[in-house]
């Protein structure tokens, strides 16, 4: 009696037990190859282009010889080419025996002539070579340098022939000045000129350095309104 209702329980619980799906029919769609071509129709359909004819897939061999399975590879290549060109609207390629394809010319890169040996040693020799350089010696000519002109027309002052006649620094004093609220009459008269070079030409025009009747130079260095001749000095040093 023990065992008859053991096994009754044993029974019961199998029958409770749930069933395990079969994993081998794939999730949600049939075979692979069903899959890839669902694939392909959703892609045509999201990209607006139409289905290409499904190609039919054999397991038979090539051809035999390796000349036939080139050319079958050749004419698979070209039908692929030609639906590419009639689908952008273009005319299809008429490859065959009599339409080769255009011959390509292997250039030498666009040497010169000058640098193709072959070229230059149809032309002349080495001989010819070397008396075209004497006739360029021949020629060859050396200027020697001259001295600058001088210069014609004005003959006031000038600040560059004066800066490198002096050889003092800024702010040294060398002449003798004088007078009353002399720094005011400086810094008054001297905001008149756009710049020092200006203020330095009529500063020399009017008796500089050794007189100063604008009071451009209160200190005496013979530089008016913040003149520095050191400029001009660098450029003749170099």
């Amino acid at each position: 009696m023990r065992f008859f209702l053991c096994g009754a329980a044993f029974v019961a619980l199998a029958a409770c037990e749930p069933s395990i799906p079969d994993s081998g029919a794939g999730v949600g769609f049939g075979d692979y190859s069903e899959y890839i071509e669902l694939e392909a129709v959703r892609d045509a359909e999201l990209t607006g282009q139409a289905l290409p004819p499904a190609q039919g897939v054999t397991s038979a061999p090539l051809s035999g010889t390796s000349t036939d399975a080139g050319a079958d590879v050749a004419a698979d290549a070209r039908a692929v080419l030609d639906a590419t060109r009639a689908n952008s609207g273009e005319a299809p390629l008429q490859a065959s025996a009599s339409n080769p394809p255009p011959e390509v010319i292997n250039d030498p890169s666009g040497i010169s002539r000058e640098n193709d040996f072959s070229a230059v040693d149809a032309e002349r020799t080495i001989e010819d070579d070397a008396q075209l350089r004497r006739q360029q010696q021949a020629q060859y000519r050396v200027i020697p340098p001259t001295a600058l002109p001088s210069r014609s027309g004005a003959s006031g002052p000038n600040i560059v022939r004066y800066a490198l006649s002096t050889s003092h620094p800024k702010g040294q004093s060398q002449y003798r000045r004088g007078g009353l609220n002399a720094q005011a009459r400086y810094e008054r008269n001297c905001a008149k000129y756009p710049s020092p070079d200006l203020a330095q030409l009529e500063f020399l025009e009017k008796g500089g350095p050794q007189r100063d009747r604008l009071g451009l130079d209160p200190d005496g260095d013979g530089y008016a309104c913040d003149w520095d001749p050191a400029p001009f000095r660098k450029v003749r040093g170099n």
